[in-house]
Protein backbone atom coordinates (compact mmCIF):
# COMPACT_ATOMS: atom_id res chain seq x y z
CA UNK A 1 0.00 0.00 0.00
CA UNK A 2 1.30 3.45 -0.89
CA UNK A 3 2.15 5.66 2.04
CA UNK A 4 -0.38 8.44 2.63
CA UNK A 5 0.54 12.04 1.90
CA UNK A 6 0.87 13.94 5.18
CA UNK A 7 -0.89 17.32 5.05
CA UNK A 8 -0.75 20.01 7.74
CA UNK A 9 -3.29 22.82 7.85
CA UNK A 10 -2.36 25.85 9.99
CA UNK A 11 -5.10 28.18 11.26
CA UNK A 12 -5.54 30.62 14.12
CA UNK A 13 -8.93 29.64 15.57
CA UNK A 14 -12.45 28.56 14.65
CA UNK A 15 -14.68 31.62 15.03
CA UNK A 16 -17.65 31.62 12.66
CA UNK A 17 -16.47 32.85 9.27
CA UNK A 18 -16.14 32.01 5.60
CA UNK A 19 -12.55 30.74 5.75
CA UNK A 20 -13.40 28.53 8.72
CA UNK A 21 -16.38 27.00 6.90
CA UNK A 22 -14.24 26.32 3.83
CA UNK A 23 -11.58 24.74 6.04
CA UNK A 24 -14.09 22.48 7.78
CA UNK A 25 -15.50 21.37 4.45
CA UNK A 26 -12.05 20.48 3.13
CA UNK A 27 -11.19 18.58 6.30
CA UNK A 28 -14.37 16.57 5.89
CA UNK A 29 -13.99 15.73 2.19
CA UNK A 30 -10.29 15.24 1.48
CA UNK A 31 -9.97 11.53 0.62
CA UNK A 32 -8.64 9.61 3.61
CA UNK A 33 -7.16 6.85 1.46
CA UNK A 34 -4.75 9.43 -0.01
CA UNK A 35 -4.15 12.00 2.74
CA UNK A 36 -3.23 11.85 6.41
CA UNK A 37 -4.48 15.25 7.65
CA UNK A 38 -3.43 17.26 10.70
CA UNK A 39 -4.91 20.60 11.81
CA UNK A 40 -2.78 22.83 14.02
CA UNK A 41 -4.85 25.57 15.67
CA UNK A 42 -2.98 28.43 17.28
CA UNK A 43 -5.89 28.85 19.71
CA UNK A 44 -8.64 26.32 20.44
CA UNK A 45 -11.33 28.98 20.26
CA UNK A 46 -14.54 29.76 18.39
CA UNK A 47 -18.06 28.52 17.71
CA UNK A 48 -16.89 26.01 15.08
CA UNK A 49 -14.15 24.29 17.08
CA UNK A 50 -16.41 21.35 17.95
CA UNK A 51 -17.27 20.83 14.25
CA UNK A 52 -13.80 19.57 13.30
CA UNK A 53 -14.13 16.00 11.96
CA UNK A 54 -13.24 13.44 14.63
CA UNK A 55 -10.72 11.58 12.44
CA UNK A 56 -8.59 14.67 11.86
CA UNK A 57 -5.44 14.90 13.97
CA UNK A 58 -6.18 18.07 15.95
CA UNK A 59 -3.41 19.90 17.78
CA UNK A 60 -4.00 23.20 19.58
CA UNK A 61 -1.25 25.37 20.97
CA UNK A 62 -3.22 27.43 23.49
CA UNK A 63 -6.60 27.51 25.24
CA UNK A 64 -9.43 29.60 23.90
CA UNK A 65 -11.29 32.23 25.89
CA UNK A 66 -14.10 29.71 26.40
CA UNK A 67 -11.78 27.59 28.56
CA UNK A 68 -10.28 30.38 30.66
CA UNK A 69 -11.14 31.39 34.20
CA UNK A 70 -14.15 33.60 34.87
CA UNK A 71 -12.12 35.38 37.53
CA UNK A 72 -11.00 38.62 35.90
CA UNK A 73 -7.52 38.67 37.46
CA UNK A 74 -6.81 35.03 36.62
CA UNK A 75 -8.24 35.49 33.14
CA UNK A 76 -5.97 38.45 32.44
CA UNK A 77 -2.97 36.45 33.64
CA UNK A 78 -3.97 33.59 31.35
CA UNK A 79 -4.34 35.97 28.41
CA UNK A 80 -0.93 37.51 29.13
CA UNK A 81 0.69 34.07 29.33
CA UNK A 82 -1.02 33.06 26.09
CA UNK A 83 0.16 36.20 24.29
CA UNK A 84 3.74 35.73 25.45
CA UNK A 85 3.75 32.04 24.48
CA UNK A 86 2.41 32.77 21.01
CA UNK A 87 4.94 35.58 20.54
CA UNK A 88 7.73 33.16 21.49
CA UNK A 89 6.62 30.54 18.96
CA UNK A 90 6.24 33.15 16.20
CA UNK A 91 9.80 34.20 16.93
CA UNK A 92 11.13 30.64 17.12
CA UNK A 93 9.10 28.39 14.81
CA UNK A 94 11.58 25.52 15.21
CA UNK A 95 10.68 25.35 18.89
CA UNK A 96 6.99 25.28 17.97
CA UNK A 97 7.39 22.37 15.57
CA UNK A 98 9.58 20.44 18.00
CA UNK A 99 7.06 20.77 20.84
CA UNK A 100 3.74 20.33 19.02
CA UNK A 101 4.50 18.39 15.84
CA UNK A 102 7.95 16.76 15.83
CA UNK A 103 7.24 15.01 12.52
CA UNK A 104 7.56 15.58 8.80
CA UNK A 105 4.76 16.82 6.56
CA UNK A 106 4.67 16.61 2.79
CA UNK A 107 2.36 19.59 2.35
CA UNK A 108 1.54 22.59 4.55
CA UNK A 109 -1.54 24.68 3.85
CA UNK A 110 -2.45 28.26 4.76
CA UNK A 111 -6.28 28.48 4.39
CA UNK A 112 -6.28 32.29 4.64
CA UNK A 113 -3.91 35.26 4.63
CA UNK A 114 -3.71 35.21 8.42
CA UNK A 115 -1.95 31.87 8.13
CA UNK A 116 0.62 32.91 5.50
CA UNK A 117 3.49 33.71 7.87
CA UNK A 118 3.14 30.58 10.06
CA UNK A 119 3.25 28.32 7.00
CA UNK A 120 5.99 30.20 5.15
CA UNK A 121 8.11 30.32 8.32
CA UNK A 122 7.87 26.54 8.76
CA UNK A 123 11.29 24.98 9.37
CA UNK A 124 10.47 21.73 7.52
CA UNK A 125 10.96 21.07 3.81
CA UNK A 126 7.38 20.70 2.66
CA UNK A 127 5.36 21.99 -0.27
CA UNK A 128 3.62 25.20 0.78
CA UNK A 129 0.11 25.96 -0.51
CA UNK A 130 -1.65 29.27 0.14
CA UNK A 131 -5.35 30.04 -0.24
CA UNK A 132 -6.45 33.58 -1.06
CA UNK A 133 -10.07 34.74 -0.88
CA UNK A 134 -9.74 38.52 -0.70
CA UNK A 135 -10.56 41.29 -3.17
CA UNK A 136 -7.53 43.56 -2.70
CA UNK A 137 -9.06 46.48 -4.59
CA UNK A 138 -11.09 47.56 -1.55
CA UNK A 139 -8.28 47.52 0.99
CA UNK A 140 -7.04 51.12 1.54
CA UNK A 141 -3.89 49.90 3.29
CA UNK A 142 -1.55 49.46 0.31
CA UNK A 143 1.37 48.35 2.48
CA UNK A 144 -0.74 45.48 3.83
CA UNK A 145 -1.96 44.57 0.35
CA UNK A 146 1.57 44.46 -1.06
CA UNK A 147 2.75 42.34 1.87
CA UNK A 148 0.03 39.78 1.19
CA UNK A 149 0.33 39.61 -2.57
CA UNK A 150 4.12 39.37 -2.36
CA UNK A 151 3.78 36.62 0.26
CA UNK A 152 1.69 34.68 -2.26
CA UNK A 153 4.72 34.53 -4.58
CA UNK A 154 6.60 32.50 -1.96
CA UNK A 155 4.16 29.59 -2.00
CA UNK A 156 4.78 26.59 -4.21
CA UNK A 157 1.14 26.88 -5.30
CA UNK A 158 -1.64 29.38 -4.68
CA UNK A 159 -5.36 28.64 -4.83
CA UNK A 160 -7.59 31.65 -5.49
CA UNK A 161 -11.22 31.55 -4.37
CA UNK A 162 -12.52 33.22 -7.54
CA UNK A 163 -11.29 34.40 -10.93
CA UNK A 164 -11.77 38.03 -9.93
CA UNK A 165 -9.60 37.59 -6.82
CA UNK A 166 -6.63 36.67 -9.00
CA UNK A 167 -7.38 38.99 -11.93
CA UNK A 168 -7.71 42.14 -9.82
CA UNK A 169 -4.11 41.71 -8.59
CA UNK A 170 -2.94 41.55 -12.19
CA UNK A 171 -5.06 44.57 -13.17
CA UNK A 172 -3.96 46.79 -10.27
CA UNK A 173 -0.38 45.66 -9.64
CA UNK A 174 0.64 43.80 -12.82
CA UNK A 175 1.52 40.76 -10.74
CA UNK A 176 0.69 37.30 -12.02
CA UNK A 177 0.85 33.88 -10.42
CA UNK A 178 1.78 31.19 -12.95
CA UNK A 179 1.84 28.61 -10.16
CA UNK A 180 -1.83 29.01 -9.22
CA UNK A 181 -5.35 27.88 -9.93
CA UNK A 182 -8.90 29.07 -9.27
CA UNK A 183 -10.98 26.71 -7.17
CA UNK A 184 -14.34 27.84 -5.87
CA UNK A 185 -15.44 27.15 -2.32
CA UNK A 186 -17.81 24.21 -1.90
CA UNK A 187 -21.38 25.07 -0.90
CA UNK A 188 -23.27 22.41 1.07
CA UNK A 189 -26.77 23.22 -0.13
CA UNK A 190 -28.42 19.94 0.91
CA UNK A 191 -27.15 20.31 4.46
CA UNK A 192 -28.29 23.95 4.59
CA UNK A 193 -31.80 22.95 3.53
CA UNK A 194 -32.02 20.38 6.31
CA UNK A 195 -30.66 22.73 8.97
CA UNK A 196 -33.03 25.50 7.89
CA UNK A 197 -35.89 23.46 9.37
CA UNK A 198 -34.24 22.88 12.76
CA UNK A 199 -36.41 25.42 14.60
CA UNK A 200 -39.13 27.97 13.82
CA UNK A 201 -38.39 31.68 13.45
CA UNK A 202 -41.06 34.35 13.52
CA UNK A 203 -40.47 37.97 12.63
CA UNK A 204 -42.79 40.71 13.86
CA UNK A 205 -42.66 42.78 10.67
CA UNK A 206 -42.65 41.47 7.11
CA UNK A 207 -41.27 41.71 4.52
CA UNK A 208 -37.91 40.87 6.03
CA UNK A 209 -34.51 41.30 4.41
CA UNK A 210 -32.06 38.91 6.06
CA UNK A 211 -28.30 39.33 5.78
CA UNK A 212 -25.32 37.41 7.12
CA UNK A 213 -21.70 38.40 7.59
CA UNK A 214 -19.04 39.42 10.03
CA UNK A 215 -19.66 42.89 11.44
CA UNK A 216 -16.75 44.67 9.82
CA UNK A 217 -16.83 48.12 8.22
CA UNK A 218 -16.24 46.72 4.71
CA UNK A 219 -19.39 44.60 5.07
CA UNK A 220 -21.24 47.92 4.84
CA UNK A 221 -23.95 47.31 7.45
CA UNK A 222 -23.74 50.92 8.59
CA UNK A 223 -24.78 51.92 5.07
CA UNK A 224 -27.52 49.27 5.00
CA UNK A 225 -28.98 50.79 8.14
CA UNK A 226 -29.12 54.25 6.55
CA UNK A 227 -30.92 52.74 3.56
CA UNK A 228 -33.34 51.00 5.89
CA UNK A 229 -34.19 54.32 7.53
CA UNK A 230 -34.66 56.01 4.13
CA UNK A 231 -37.07 53.33 2.98
CA UNK A 232 -39.06 53.46 6.21
CA UNK A 233 -39.34 57.24 5.97
CA UNK A 234 -40.67 56.86 2.41
CA UNK A 235 -43.41 54.49 3.56
CA UNK A 236 -41.81 51.15 2.60
CA UNK A 237 -42.59 49.05 5.65
CA UNK A 238 -40.06 46.25 6.23
CA UNK A 239 -37.47 44.96 8.67
CA UNK A 240 -33.87 43.78 8.36
CA UNK A 241 -32.29 40.89 10.28
CA UNK A 242 -28.48 40.78 10.34
CA UNK A 243 -26.86 37.54 11.46
CA UNK A 244 -23.24 37.95 12.52
CA UNK A 245 -20.94 39.22 15.23
CA UNK A 246 -17.80 41.30 15.18
CA UNK A 247 -16.07 44.53 16.06
CA UNK A 248 -18.74 46.81 14.59
CA UNK A 249 -21.54 45.53 16.85
CA UNK A 250 -21.37 48.39 19.36
CA UNK A 251 -21.18 51.03 16.62
CA UNK A 252 -24.18 49.53 14.85
CA UNK A 253 -26.19 49.37 18.06
CA UNK A 254 -25.45 53.03 18.72
CA UNK A 255 -26.37 53.92 15.14
CA UNK A 256 -29.65 52.01 15.41
CA UNK A 257 -30.48 53.96 18.54
CA UNK A 258 -29.66 57.29 16.88
CA UNK A 259 -31.82 56.44 13.85
CA UNK A 260 -34.61 55.00 16.04
CA UNK A 261 -34.64 51.68 14.17
CA UNK A 262 -33.79 49.33 17.04
CA UNK A 263 -37.10 47.46 16.60
CA UNK A 264 -36.77 46.99 12.83
CA UNK A 265 -33.01 46.63 12.23
CA UNK A 266 -32.35 43.43 14.15
CA UNK A 267 -28.77 42.62 15.15
CA UNK A 268 -28.99 38.88 15.86
CA UNK A 269 -25.26 38.30 16.53
CA UNK A 270 -23.49 35.07 15.51
CA UNK A 271 -25.63 31.95 15.29
CA UNK A 272 -24.40 28.37 15.13
CA UNK A 273 -27.35 27.70 12.82
CA UNK A 274 -28.29 30.88 10.92
CA UNK A 275 -30.35 29.17 8.24
CA UNK A 276 -33.81 29.19 9.89
CA UNK A 277 -33.47 32.98 10.18
CA UNK A 278 -32.75 33.21 6.46
CA UNK A 279 -35.37 30.70 5.35
CA UNK A 280 -38.11 32.59 7.21
CA UNK A 281 -37.15 35.93 5.66
CA UNK A 282 -38.59 37.21 2.39
CA UNK A 283 -35.41 38.51 0.74
CA UNK A 284 -31.68 38.47 1.31
CA UNK A 285 -29.37 41.46 0.93
CA UNK A 286 -25.55 41.42 0.83
CA UNK A 287 -24.27 45.03 0.99
CA UNK A 288 -20.50 44.31 1.15
CA UNK A 289 -17.91 46.62 -0.37
CA UNK A 290 -15.71 43.59 -1.05
CA UNK A 291 -16.09 39.82 -1.18
CA UNK A 292 -14.36 36.91 -2.87
CA UNK A 293 -16.67 33.96 -3.45
CA UNK A 294 -19.05 34.06 -0.47
CA UNK A 295 -20.60 30.74 0.51
CA UNK A 296 -23.65 32.61 1.75
CA UNK A 297 -24.81 33.43 -1.79
CA UNK A 298 -25.03 29.77 -2.80
CA UNK A 299 -26.61 28.80 0.52
CA UNK A 300 -29.32 31.44 0.19
CA UNK A 301 -29.98 30.44 -3.41
CA UNK A 302 -30.43 26.89 -2.16
CA UNK A 303 -33.12 28.14 0.24
CA UNK A 304 -34.86 29.92 -2.67
CA UNK A 305 -34.70 33.37 -1.02
CA UNK A 306 -34.37 36.15 -3.65
CA UNK A 307 -31.04 37.94 -3.38
CA UNK A 308 -29.86 41.52 -3.80
CA UNK A 309 -26.08 41.64 -3.72
CA UNK A 310 -23.36 44.12 -4.48
CA UNK A 311 -21.53 43.35 -7.72
CA UNK A 312 -18.10 42.77 -6.18
CA UNK A 313 -15.45 40.07 -6.12
CA UNK A 314 -16.56 36.69 -7.39
CA UNK A 315 -20.27 37.34 -6.84
CA UNK A 316 -21.03 37.90 -10.57
CA UNK A 317 -19.53 34.44 -11.06
CA UNK A 318 -22.33 33.16 -8.81
CA UNK A 319 -25.34 35.33 -9.73
CA UNK A 320 -26.69 36.01 -13.20
CA UNK A 321 -28.08 39.54 -12.96
CA UNK A 322 -31.88 39.74 -13.03
CA UNK A 323 -32.09 36.01 -13.73
CA UNK A 324 -31.36 34.24 -10.44
CA UNK A 325 -30.52 37.35 -8.41
CA UNK A 326 -30.13 41.13 -8.60
CA UNK A 327 -26.73 42.86 -8.62
CA UNK A 328 -26.09 46.46 -7.55
CA UNK A 329 -23.08 48.70 -7.12
CA UNK A 330 -21.58 48.85 -3.59
CA UNK A 331 -22.86 52.36 -2.76
CA UNK A 332 -25.82 53.65 -0.80
CA UNK A 333 -27.99 54.80 -3.71
CA UNK A 334 -27.54 51.62 -5.75
CA UNK A 335 -28.35 49.32 -2.83
CA UNK A 336 -31.30 51.58 -1.95
CA UNK A 337 -32.67 51.35 -5.51
CA UNK A 338 -32.31 47.56 -5.50
CA UNK A 339 -34.15 47.12 -2.21
CA UNK A 340 -36.84 49.56 -3.29
CA UNK A 341 -37.28 47.58 -6.51
CA UNK A 342 -37.84 44.37 -4.54
CA UNK A 343 -40.35 46.05 -2.25
CA UNK A 344 -42.27 47.72 -5.08
CA UNK A 345 -42.10 45.08 -7.81
CA UNK A 346 -43.19 41.64 -6.55
CA UNK A 347 -43.62 40.34 -10.12
CA UNK A 348 -39.91 40.81 -10.85
CA UNK A 349 -38.98 39.12 -7.58
CA UNK A 350 -41.23 36.15 -8.43
CA UNK A 351 -39.46 35.74 -11.78
CA UNK A 352 -36.06 35.70 -10.06
CA UNK A 353 -37.31 33.18 -7.53
CA UNK A 354 -38.55 30.86 -10.28
CA UNK A 355 -35.05 30.78 -11.83
CA UNK A 356 -33.12 30.15 -8.61
CA UNK A 357 -33.60 26.39 -8.50
CA UNK A 358 -31.92 26.12 -11.90
CA UNK A 359 -29.22 28.55 -10.77
CA UNK A 360 -28.22 26.28 -7.90
CA UNK A 361 -27.04 23.66 -10.40
CA UNK A 362 -23.92 25.75 -11.13
CA UNK A 363 -22.38 24.73 -7.78
CA UNK A 364 -20.59 21.39 -8.30
CA UNK A 365 -18.95 20.35 -5.03
CA UNK A 366 -17.41 17.09 -6.21
CA UNK A 367 -15.46 18.91 -8.90
CA UNK A 368 -14.10 21.24 -6.21
CA UNK A 369 -12.90 18.35 -4.02
CA UNK A 370 -11.37 16.64 -7.06
CA UNK A 371 -9.56 19.86 -8.07
CA UNK A 372 -8.09 20.36 -4.58
CA UNK A 373 -6.99 16.72 -4.47
CA UNK A 374 -5.31 17.11 -7.88
CA UNK A 375 -3.37 20.19 -6.70
CA UNK A 376 -2.14 18.40 -3.58
CA UNK A 377 -1.14 15.32 -5.57
CA UNK A 378 0.71 17.34 -8.21
CA UNK A 379 2.63 19.30 -5.58
CA UNK A 380 3.59 16.13 -3.77
CA UNK A 381 4.83 14.57 -7.00
CA UNK A 382 7.12 17.54 -7.69
CA UNK A 383 8.90 17.31 -4.34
Amino acid sequence: MNQKIKVLFRHRSMEMGGVEKVLLDLLEHLPRDIFDVTLLLTIYQGELRTKIPADIHLISMQKGREDMSQNLILRNLQLFKRSFTLWFYRKFPKALYKKYLNQHFDIEVAPGYGDFDPVLDSPIKSKKIGWFHTDVSYDPNKERVMYRINALKKFDWTIFGSRQTREVIKDLYNITYPKSSVIYNAIKIDEVRVRADDFPVQYDLHPVFSSMGRLHSRKNYHTLMKIHKRLLDEGFSHSIAVIGGGGEMENLRNQAKELDVEETFLLLDSQINPYPYIKNSDYFVLPSESESYPLTIGEVMGLNIPIISTNVGGIPEMIDHNIDGHLVDPDENSIYEGMKLFLANPEMVSKIKSKMEKGVEKFDNQKIYDDVTAVFLSQHQTK
